[in-house]
């Protein structure tokens, strides 16, 4: 049987944000969605990248485990690791023969309850120990205008994820002048205390550290202008979520 590869834009060896503990973080090249706000518009591109096999992804990142320690591990990220669901099953399922600690870091656009991905998503999620789930906004026409999707299936990710009990943890960008207003942080904070397997909610405050990537590969910045939100906002982000609600559950 052939052997499934993935396309990689890079690695991070001691990641720290993205999961529990210290994290080998693993970024899949290709993207369909177009977030005015991405800060790795180098991984887009779905045909671009590097072919690796899951074996060699994990003997790479095996050389950092004893900086792990018991929370740290493997986390996927991208570009969007579901447009590569094969390979992401093949690697999360060697991981967890090795007991290593799996997250999958994704903003859901790829899901359907259409075969084969239907059934593929079920089967990833026997060997996913947490979903970082990216809910970029909550009213689906502003989150078109600011990724280029409506946000349906992803909110049906949401539902289904709660259902079946897979822990994640909720992440959500502030963007002034695109995310950030109390009447959308209200709904989203309403819609994520309806699932039940939120173990952490996370405020994100937008910044600009990705603009030079634009620029180099000659996309029109679409948030021009447009600064890093105030202290004041988000700590109002942070009060209208209720996201200090969630911190009882971070050794978990």
């Amino acid at each position: 049987m052939e052997e499934v590869k993935g396309y990689i834009h890079s690695t991070e060896s001691f990641g720290s944000v993205d999961g529990p503990g210290i994290r080998f973080i693993i970024f899949m090249q290709g993207c369909r969605m177009r977030c005015q706000f991405c800060h790795n518009v180098d991984t887009w591109n779905i045909h671009g990248g590097k072919e690796v096999t899951a074996d060699e992804i994990i003997e790479r990142a095996l050389k950092y485990k004893e900086f792990w320690g018991k929370k740290g591990g493997i986390t996927v990220s991208g570009g969007e690791p579901l447009l590569q669901i094969d390979f992401l099953i093949e690697l999360f399922k060697k991981c967890k023969q090795q007991g290593i600690h799996t997250t999958l870091d994704s903003c859901g656009k790829p899901f359907t309850y259409e075969e084969p991905f239907f059934s593929k998503f079920v089967e990833l999620l026997n060997y996913v120990d947490l979903i970082l789930l990216d809910i970029k906004h909550i009213d689906s026409e502003k989150h078109k205008e600011l990724t280029g999707w409506p946000n349906e299936n992803i909110i049906e990710l949401a539902k289904f994820l709660s259902d079946k009990g897979q822990k994640i943890w909720v992440r959500h960008v502030l963007v002034p002048e695109r995310t950030d207003y109390d009447e959308y942080l209200i709904r989203l904070s309403d819609f994520v205390a309806s699932l039940k397997n939120v173990l952490r909610f996370e405020v994100l405050p937008y910044h600009k550290l990705g603009v030079y990537k634009w620029k180099t590969l000659g996309i029109p910045y679409k948030l021009e202008g447009i600064d890093t939100p105030s202290q004041e906002r988000v700590e109002n982000a942070n009060r209208i979520l209720k996201t200090a609600n969630y911190t009882r559950y971070l050794d978990e």
